[in-house]
């Protein structure tokens, strides 16, 4: 029952995570940063990296590498942005990695749907078949086209 309950905790951060990852990744393509979401977005996009640490496994996995590369660029983030002020490069390095946690984040929702929703899991038990592969692909490139656009448009905020 505990099991369950931290699991329940950790999706619902992540939601959150990817949720308040998009308004600020909104605010960051119209020239806006909105102050409470970025927040928001950070707080449980570490919180979700952190908390994925604490699920009972006996072997290092994907979702462990994902973690550590998310709390690297997190820490980036915060730094350029509460620490450094978004002054000078500091600001195109905001983006980017905000763009990067957000990106990681849907990254592993997509594995979660298609380990979980029975139709995608028969579209791709293995997750090496290619729906899968075209679905991150395009996340990916999504996720690209998305940080370019931020990137230039947030720059001239």
């Amino acid at each position: 029952m505990i099991l369950a309950a931290f699991t329940i905790f950790h999706v619902v951060i992540s939601l959150i995570g990817i949720g308040t990852g998009l308004v600020a990744l909104f605010g960051m393509l119209s020239s806006r940063y909105f102050a409470g979401w970025t927040r928001w977005f950070l707080v449980t996009t570490i919180a979700t990296s952190v908390t994925g640490y604490f699920f009972p496994v006996h072997k290092l996995l994907p979702s462990h590498i994902v973690g550590f590369i998310s709390l690297i660029v997190l820490a980036l983030a915060w730094y350029a942005l509460y620490n450094r002020r978004l002054a000078g490069g500091w600001r195109l390095t905001y983006v980017i990695t905000a763009v990067i946690a957000l990106y990681l984040n849907v990254f592993v929702l997509v594995v979660q749907l298609f380990e979980k929703v029975p139709s995608l899991k028969a579209l791709a038990p293995t997750q090496t078949e290619p729906p899968f592969k075209i679905t991150q692909l395009v996340v990916l490139v999504l996720f690209a086209v998305l940080g370019f656009i931020a990137a230039k448009k947030f720059r001239a905020a």
